[in-house]
């Protein structure tokens, strides 16, 4: 490693994305490095932490293109362009093909179609967190041990800092490794750093006022360095307002076991979400990731509170792999029980009248089949609404809790980075988290954090060898 050593792909980054896209790049005869931030041999980053499901849409990776194509289209409500729809729904499957290759194994850990393709060991079935010899932890080791079998390279403890251009053309980058800046020069750059929900400054630019009011649902690295460094040079940067996340309980902040599970989405979707003012503020129909993201963008993000009553509790609270109902309890999370709403309201310490208001017209609206006409309106097609009416009831303070941004560089249906006049930059491609318009949107359309990394991966390896090998020719 040195100031002169010439490479054909530097990665940013060594998440999956970042390690998928190293080690395709050496079995096409490429030689690579990967430069990343972390020191310790167990560097943390959010594949750390993945449970390990693959999915597109929350179905089957596997599934035929045009269905999954048509899925991505509607989650995001035609946000995402067809033809990077296409490419995901047509790749996705080969990333599961890849990585048993890799030598990964998977499970199917649920009868439903989303988790199908879960990796082996699945991330732990109880509250709190537990990554080591689980998911993704195997993964990232199996993969560094497959790259260093074939002569790839990882260098811990570089951090990116800017890319180097040559006219116009991305030709290295420049990082900090041991207090010295060092040019890694290369045919191309692949930017893998993840998202940038682990920086104040620009969460509190494009996501929530209050970024220390959100809670780290990850492990925190994603700063945003390879945003920084294509936004220097011209790249476009696509959707940067959303994020993916969960709603947690408040307690999250003080109580690592209340986080990254269990969440409240189940309650969530089924009951209401309030303010301060005791008032519905966002439609819960649209599920989990779109609340968690409107409750970033209140004014205090920690004035929210999941309003619902015994049968929710009892019935949607019992649902998912690690449901909140037993969970928040046992695990010590705040709950406010109460057999009337004025003494709900009272120890919420939410405005009883206006509680009340909200919880009357809301039911009236479900008796009436006029969810539509709410403020907001609440749908129904993806989560069933139902009434607020069975004491004892129930309120927990919640909070956002962002696992990764959903925003980040534009790019082609090849990762490669694209200007604001949709023309490409030479040289430089995007990966996984760090891209930007293959989720997202005013829909906050989930597509699926790790099925999007493995093919971006996949297909920017892939490029850059047929370029080099058509120089080469």
């Amino acid at each position: 490693m040195g100031e002169n050593e010439q490479y054909d792909v530097v990665v940013v980054g060594g998440g999956i994305a970042g390690m998928i896209a190293a080690n395709r790049a050496v079995q096409l005869n490429l030689r690579a490095v990967v430069l990343e931030q972390g020191t310790a041999e167990k560097y943390l980053c959010n594949t750390r932490y993945t449970g390990g499901t693959f999915h597109i849409c929350l179905r089957e990776i596997t599934l035929d293109e045009a269905t999954l194509t048509q899925k991505i289209l509607e989650a995001s409500n035609g946000f995402v362009k067809p033809e990077l729809a296409q490419l995901m729904a047509r790749e996705g499957r080969r990333v599961i093909r890849w990585l048993q290759d890799e030598g990964m194994r998977f499970i199917r850990a649920s009868a439903s179609e989303y988790h199908k393709w879960v990796l082996a060991p699945p991330g732990r079935s109880r509250p709190g967190l537990d990554w080591e010899g689980r998911a993704g932890d195997v993964l990232l080791r199996t993969l560094e041990s497959r790259l260093a079998s074939r002569n790839g390279q990882i260098v811990r403890g570089a951090r990116a800092t800017a890319l180097h251009m040559e006219n116009e053309r991305c030709a290295g980058v420049v990082a900090e490794h041991e207090g010295i800046a060092t040019t890694f020069h290369a045919r191309a750059v692949m930017i893998a750093d993840g998202g940038f929900q682990g920086d104040a400054e620009l969460v509190g630019r494009y996501v929530s006022r209050h970024p220390d009011r959100l809670k780290q649902r990850g492990a925190g690295t994603g700063r945003g360095d390879g945003i920084r460094m294509a936004g220097a040079i011209g790249a476009a940067l696509v959707g940067m307002d959303r994020f993916y996340g969960h709603t947690l309980s408040r307690d999250a902040f003080t109580n690592d076991n209340l986080w990254p599970y269990p969440y409240l989405d189940s309650l969530v979707t089924a009951g209401i979400v309030v303010d301060g003012r005791g008032q519905r503020f966002v439609d819960e129909g649209r599920g989990g990731v779109y609340v968690a993201n409107a409750v970033a963008r209140l004014d205090d993000p920690l004035s929210a509170t999941v309003v619902l009553d015994s049968a929710i509790w009892e019935g949607a609270g019992r649902n998912g792999l690690i449901p909140a109902n037993p969970h928040l309890e046992k695990e010590g999370a705040t709950m406010h029980p109460a057999n009337t709403l004025d003494a709900l309201a009272e120890a919420a310490q939410l405005p009883a009248d206006a509680l009340e208001r909200t919880v009357a017209d809301y039911n009236a609206a479900l008796t009436g089949k006029l969810e539509a006409a709410l403020t907001p309106p609440r749908q129904t097609s993806r989560y069933k609404a139902l009434p607020i009416v069975k004491a004892p009831f129930y309120a927990l303070p919640m909070c956002a809790g962002i696992t990764y941004t959903m925003g980040g560089i534009s790019v082609d249906e090849h990762a490669r980075v694209l200007r604001a006049d949709g023309s490409v930059i030479e040289g430089l491609y995007a990966l996984g988290a760090a891209t930007g318009g293959l989720e997202g949107g005013p829909e906050v359309g989930y597509v699926g954090g790790l099925a999007k990394s493995g093919v971006t991966a996949l297909v920017a390896a892939e490029h850059v060898a047929a370029s080099v090998s058509e120089k080469i020719e």
